[in-house]
């Protein structure tokens, strides 16, 4: 067997912070290839990211800005992860970099945006 060949194993991340299934409406703005703002859904929240549906395929590490519908919760938000989802659109998991306003997820799990 060569070096550094094995068997494959599947990656798994490891998060710091439970993420809760909610859908919070949003507003996601600055794709570099088709401009203008998407009204959208979170399938799940963090206190340090999202998961945010699109109807726009993203590269890992766009930026974009993101801001709940209702509240005051605004970031610029970096691009972790970008797959289809069965319905044609796709599943954006972002990284918060710079929030404004509130959005609290509680050690119970519960959100608050305010």
């Amino acid at each position: 067997m060569a070096l550094g060949m094995g068997v494959p194993r599947p990656f798994t991340a490891v998060r710091s912070e439970k993420r809760v299934p909610i859908e919070v409406g949003v507003r996601i703005t600055g794709h570099a290839a088709i401009p203008g703002t998407e009204t959208t859904f979170t399938q799940n929240v963090s206190g340090r990211g999202a998961c945010v549906l699109s109807t726009r395929p993203w590269k890992i590490n766009d930026k974009m800005v993101v801001a709940t519908m209702t509240g005051s919760f605004k970031s610029v938000a970096r691009v972790a992860y970008c797959t289809m989802t069965q319905e044609s659109q796709f599943a954006v998991g972002l990284e918060f970099l710079e929030q404004n306003g509130k959005w609290v997820v509680d050690r119970a799990g519960v959100l608050a945006v305010c």
